[in-house]
């Protein structure tokens, strides 16, 4: 049980896998794969990536920085496999793990195009990961971790994988930035709550479905933070985010120490801040290098 809006409500993988099996990571940028593609993955891929790296143009810099070449790197959670593909052509020797056999299949697919090798792919839980102690010299999660509400439980396996001296590299939702504090905790709350006396005429966006949750939950439950994070970090259906600063990571990650840690991405829809400077302080994506502290 997690606490949301003020009461508890039961939140496990089987809710979470279903979530992320319906939305793939990332569809929605250019329209889902069958959405247009028809199925041309090597379309949609070189489609999907233009996007994102437009996007976020600071990951490629990021990825360098994790010095990647001649490692034995996992990735938990892979989405479209954009990061897998980037990680190997530095030199990585990948395997990976994600919850929904969508993601599985679409990053094999996509490294199976590009004739890049890679050591294994599976379908797994990061509380339960298929893999021996002390595999990894680094544990890779870009936008994932934030999602799992036993992140305790999480973190102690990924610790269990990494070899002496390893590392996890993490990117995790920033409670300290534009976007939370201001698009989240004001913009989109107040947007609710004026559009809510007239939700029968709002019939397209996403604001369809807050007002869609304010009506089944109630309006005041669903607009306290505790509730309404869950639904404004990856669209109103989303089951579970969480946001993090350092005291909180030091807080959800007990084995690890932190040891290097910035900030990235001017992102707080609907203001238009994408271009604007400042995301080293207030930025959406925290970036944290974590080392378990007993080995």
């Amino acid at each position: 049980m997690i606490p949301v809006g003020g009461y508890c409500v039961r939140m496990d993988e089987q809710t979470i896998e279903g979530f992320w099996s319906s939305h793939p990571c990332g569809d929605g940028l250019v329209g889902g794969l069958d959405d247009g593609y028809r199925g041309d993955y090597d379309r949609f891929f070189h489609d999907y990536d233009a996007f994102r790296y437009d996007l976020e143009s600071h990951i490629p810099a990021c990825l360098d920085r994790l010095g990647v070449a001649g490692k034995r790197v996992l990735e938990v959670g892979i989405g479209q496999g954009s990061e897998a593909e980037q990680l190997i052509r530095r030199g990585a020797r990948y395997s990976a793990v994600d919850l929904t056999a969508e993601a599985v299949e679409r990053t094999r697919t996509r490294l199976e195009l590009r004739g890049l090798p890679f050591e294994r792919i599976e379908q797994g839980s990061v509380l339960d990961l298929p893999f021996e102690a002390g595999s990894f010299d680094l544990v890779f999660s870009h936008g994932v971790l934030h999602h799992v509400p036993d992140i305790v439980a999480a973190q102690r396996e990924i610790a269990r994988v990494l070899r002496p001296g390893g590392e996890l590299a993490a990117m995790l939702y920033a409670r300290r930035s534009l976007n939370y504090l201001v698009a989240i905790a004001g913009v989109r709350r107040l947007a609710v709550l004026a559009a809510y006396p007239m939700r029968s005429r709002v019939r397209s966006g996403i604001l369809v479905g807050h007002l869609r949750n304010a009506e089944r939950e109630g309006v005041t439950r669903y607009l306290r933070m505790g509730r309404f994070v869950h639904a404004n970090t990856d669209g109103p259906e989303n089951p579970y985010a969480k946001v993090y600063d350092l005291a909180r990571v030091r807080q959800d990650f007990p084995d690890f120490k932190v040891v290097e840690s910035w900030r990235e991405f001017m992102h707080a829809p609907p203001l238009p801040v994408h271009e604007l400077p400042g995301a080293g302080v207030l930025g959406w994506h925290l970036w944290v290098r974590l080392r378990p502290t007993v080995r």
